[in-house]
């Protein structure tokens, strides 16, 4: 469970440090790149634990595709809440479609 909460702290941060500027497109881009940079850096820091922590409970496949599945998550949320953008239905479909990849992951064949 603490590899999932810290991977969920880390694709927050991750979200706005790759997306959070485009609210402010008409700031330099240099700003935007520096404030990217610097949230990634605490993106890391939650993100590179996470990893620790979890590898040996997951294997290097299941954690990558944990962290995609948050992902998707918090950049829905993100996108709605924060970009103000329409969350419409093939949007949808396509990331149940991706979701539906972690059953082949985790599946124990």
């Amino acid at each position: 469970m603490k590899t999932i909460i810290l991977l969920t702290i880390s694709n927050i941060f991750m979200t706005f440090a790759w997306y959070g500027h485009l609210k402010y497109r008409n700031s330099p881009l240099w700003i935007a790149i520096l404030a990217s940079w610097m949230i990634a850096f605490l993106e890391y820091c939650f993100q590179v634990p996470a990893n620790r922590i979890g590898y040996g409970r997951f294997n290097g496949a299941q954690l990558k595709t944990i962290q995609e599945v948050i992902t998707l998550i918090v950049f829905m949320v993100f996108s709605v809440l924060y970009l103000k953008e329409e969350l419409r239905w093939n949007y949808l479909v396509g990331f149940g479609l991706m979701m539906a990849a972690v059953y082949f992951v985790f599946h124990k064949w």
